[in-house]
């Protein structure tokens, strides 16, 4: 598949997206409409445009290496793409409405910086090299950082930008610093010949070892993975909650991606030596996760560590697939944390929608107790909220339940009994706070100023389907598992 030539064709729909991105950025200057439709109508079909041209590339079979080795294109890129094109777009048809009536849209930064942030995620997705990685991810982490500051008058929003930044700039710093171990240790930056260096026994053993500890430090921190957490909690709350969905869907896609390039193509062959490091952080995390969101009142920060709990999960997918050296479960486990890292983002994307549901002017719907007797002012709305916290929670048969199933078995079959019983026991403790917030819903009685909950035609709609989707998910599972399992083996395996 290697190609030495430059292949524009493999990269068109990131080359479709900058010009169209550069595009929407113009026609918005010229734009009067204070609540920009032109520039969220254009960057609507953008992510339509891309999601067929990806599509269509997909059927077809397209896939190979482009820019010397620096762009990748396969069946995995294909589908973390078109999974990010639809997360963004849910985003921002649910956050559109929230961020008009807070004073977020005196231009069409949020459209186009997200666009932008956008990029970055799909060129870390087709990263084949450990410099399009850094630069990809240093695209989309500059784009968020303005994101989370675009209500300029908010000291929060402010605050949870500073925090992003300074601890995204240390976390880009590990990454950096490990990248540049494994050059020293292999003499190469692209990542099948780093893959083959190693498998040679020709890569220096001390600094390639280190470099490992910077490189998965660098990647828990961009998944939000503890103990490297301490950023998603206050930069969830803080943040404008429409810039917390953007912040919580397909960024987490991207950092999934780069992390299966760097050690399931790149470091396959040291497995032994970074399966006990994401061993240690999926046991932190689904133990920090799950404890601290007991205590949370405030709805947003509790998702936050439910958000920590989760990447647990998709850690220890991730330590299963290889076995005593033997890579025989590697495309069962892969595919299922790539399963739940897909339905993860699926049920994120729902869960801040309600909060932004049921915001409006003057108000936040970020404590728990904002959802009090939410069944009797809205049943369908209450009937969603149901579905998403038993999905997180694992109950069948909703898609998560099916979710941590895939996990579970892939850890039982890589012989990891014991780490399985662990990630049960803290799914059961987990399940308590997720409960309480059905309660709340259903049990509880509306607080007298509480409003009636209006919405869109659009979000409604949106919503609804987005709801059913976990639903049909969980009790068809197997199509989207399969598929998952096929592009890892078509992909990263071969």
């Amino acid at each position: 598949m290697m190609q030495s030539h430059i292949d524009f064709a493999l990269a068109l729909p990131e080359i479709l997206l900058l010009v169209m991105g550069l595009a929407i950025l113009i026609a918005d200057v010229f734009s009067k409409h204070p609540e920009r439709k032109t520039t969220f109508v254009l960057t609507l079909l953008s992510l339509g445009v891309l999601t067929v041209v990806s599509l269509v590339q997909w059927n077809n079979g397209v896939a190979g290496k482009t820019f010397n080795g620096l762009y990748v294109t396969d069946a995995l890129s294909h589908l973390l793409k078109i999974a990010s094109y639809l997360a963004v777009a849910v985003t921002l048809v649910y956050g559109r409405l929230y961020a008009q009536a807070r004073d977020m849209m005196r231009g069409g930064e949020l459209y186009v910086l997200t666009l932008f942030a956008l990029l970055g995620q799909m060129v870390m997705i087709s990263s084949g090299n450990l410099l399009s990685i850094y630069l990809g991810l240093e695209l989309m982490s500059l784009a968020l950082y303005a994101l989370i500051a675009l209500r300029r008058d908010d000291a929060t929003a402010t605050e949870a930008a500073m925090k992003y930044f300074v601890l995204g700039a240390l976390a880009s710093g590990f990454l950096l610093y490990g990248m540049s171990m494994v050059y020293g240790a292999t003499g190469h930056l692209d990542l099948a010949e780093v893959a083959a260096t190693i498998q040679m026994g020709r890569a220096a053993q001390m600094p390639l070892v280190f470099g490992i500890v910077f490189l998965v430090a660098g990647l828990a921190f961009k998944l939000g993975a503890a103990p490297f957490h301490m950023w998603v909690p206050d930069v969830y709350q803080g943040s404008p909650t429409a810039v917390t969905l953007i912040l919580g869907g397909a960024p987490k896609l991207a950092a999934f991606a780069i992390t299966l390039r760097l050690l399931v193509d790149g470091m396959h062959g040291l497995a032994a030596d970074w399966q006990p490091m994401l061993a240690i952080l999926a046991v932190l995390s689904l133990a920090i996760g799950n404890l601290t969101a007991i205590m949370q009142t405030n709805f947003k920060r509790m998702l936050a560590y439910s958000t920590i709990s989760h990447m647990g999960f998709v850690l220890l997918g991730l330590m299963s697939g290889v076995v005593e050296g033997s890579p025989g479960a590697a495309a069962g486990a892969y595919g299922a944390s790539l399963f739940y890292m897909l339905t993860y983002v699926l049920t994120t994307l729902a869960s801040f929608g309600i909060i932004l549901l049921m915001s409006r002017q003057g108000f936040e719907c970020e404590q728990i107790d904002d959802l009090k007797g939410l069944n009797q002012r809205s049943p369908w709305r209450a009937f969603i909220v149901l579905l998403l916290m038993f999905s997180l929670a694992g109950i069948p048969p909703l898609v998560g339940f099916h979710a941590k199933l895939a996990v579970l078995q892939a850890l039982v079959q890589a012989g990891h009994v014991t780490l399985a019983v662990v990630a049960v026991i803290f799914s059961l403790i987990g399940a308590f706070y997720y409960l309480r917030v059905v309660k709340v819903v259903y049990f509880d009685e509306p607080a007298a100023e509480a409003a009636a909950v209006t919405a869109s035609g659009a979000h409604r709609g949106l919503m609804s389907v987005n709801g059913l989707l976990i639903l049909v998910l969980g009790i068809l599972p197997g199509g989207l598992l399969a598929l998952c399992v096929q592009a890892i083996q078509s992909s990263l395996l071969q």
